[in-house]
């Protein structure tokens, strides 16, 4: 971890957890990241999930060699950061809080006590001297709780950006960023694009060296290809070409006619398509693919005169985070009286700037000539518009 030497990760991994805030799944486990900046004065970012309290101090220990801390920056009040700071404040009572005013509102419902004989309340462009450097704060309303502060160290030019740029995944396994970031960002943070592109506009005229994010790695190369990323992330651009395929099936037709339409999107030319089996596969991946492609297209059956519920889930989702600026196409199943597609087309619609193809695929229980040519249509019309 390329960190400058006066700076300390005493973060922690977590194994234990399977479902990351109750949903997310997490088989790479989970970091909850927290360090140490030493300088004059000594400050400590952020601390760790409750469970973990007992390891971050043994961790804290090793880096501050027999000396207390003065500051603890608390830079976002989620219990995964903040399930330690009260037994930190009792550890050390001479440690000043450091935090915007509405975390020191969470710390009394979370804690009893907002510490107010020791905060230290900040705002957008506050500054805090440590003797040889200067800790910068900027707030970062939702990105994702409206608490958030990022902190930008002047002398190492690095910025500690709360959850910002983390991802899923414990930092003694190695996995490629982007898959895990992607999902983490827009399965949490998805719906607040608009103050994660504020957010961006105050970091984007800082000199930096290094991202320390409150989940997965430092990162410290390369750092516009991560700021690229969230920039199009958060304005709801298309990062990739390709097509997302998303479908439920009751008896195996629908797949049937998904797995058609994928093959003939790639023999289209289609460069990449990814394929989703809502009520089998992890929904936040298919809600990732939904969001890194231009194109959606839902496959799904008639259920009691709507469509099926796993699909209306997932369609969900998409509403949640705000879901726009893409292209989406329908294929409904119905064996007698097919009403998928009517009452999917309706929820669609009260999406912001999508733009529902007309080329409609309709099955009455399994593919036949007039569905395939329906499919061919409606891959044609894809391809067009990509």
């Amino acid at each position: 971890m390329a960190l400058d030497p006066s700076i300390t990760y005493v973060g922690v991994n977590d194994h234990d957890i399977d479902l990351f805030e109750g949903m997310f799944e997490v088989p790479e486990g989970m970091a909850y990241n927290s360090y140490v900046i030493h300088d004059e004065a000594c400050a400590v970012v952020d601390s760790v999930d409750a469970r973990f309290t007992d390891v971050w101090f043994n961790n804290l220990d090793a880096a501050l060699e027999g000396h207390s801390p003065d500051y603890l920056v608390v830079q976002h009040m989620e219990p995964d950061h903040s399930g330690s700071i009260a037994r930190f404040a009792e550890r050390y009572p001479d440690a000043t809080i450091v935090g915007h005013k509405h975390a020191f509102v969470m710390m009394k419902n979370y804690f009893g006590t907002d510490y107010a004989d020791r905060q230290l309340v900040v705002t957008d462009g506050s500054e805090l001297s440590l003797g040889g450097r200067t800790l910068k704060f900027l707030t970062a309303k939702n990105v994702h709780w409206p608490e958030v502060i990022f902190t930008y160290d002047t002398a190492t030019k690095t910025l500690f950006s709360a959850d910002a740029f983390g991802k899923f995944g414990a930092l003694d396994v190695e996995a490629e960023w982007a898959c895990e970031a992607r999902r983490y960002y827009f399965g949490i943070v998805g719906r607040f694009g608009w103050d994660v592109q504020n957010a961006l506009a105050k970091v984007k005229d800082l000199e930096l060296q290094t991202i320390c994010p409150l989940h997965g790695p430092v990162l410290d190369s390369n750092l516009d290809y991560y700021l690229d990323l969230y920039n199009t992330w958060s304005s709801y651009g298309v990062e990739s070409d390709g097509v997302a395929v998303c479908y439920t099936s009751v008896y195996g037709h629908t797949k049937e006619a998904a797995e058609t339409l994928a093959a003939k999107l790639t023999e289209a030319g289609c460069p990449k398509v990814a394929l989703s089996d809502l009520a089998r596969d992890d929904m936040y991946e298919a809600v990732e693919d939904a969001f890194r492609y231009g194109t959606l297209i839902l496959c799904t059956t008639t259920y009691y005169g709507t469509y099926f519920p796993i699909m209306a889930e997932f369609v969900h989702h998409l509403k949640q985070r705000n879901y726009q600026n893409r292209t989406i196409g329908i294929v409904e199943n119905g064996t007698w009286f097919p009403q998928a597609a009517k009452a999917l087309r309706a929820d669609l619609e009260e999406l912001k700037d999508v733009t529902i193809l007309d080329e409609q695929v309709s099955i009455r229980g399994s593919l036949n000539q007039i569905s395939l040519d329906q499919m061919d249509a409606l891959v044609a019309k894809v391809v067009e518009a990509s």
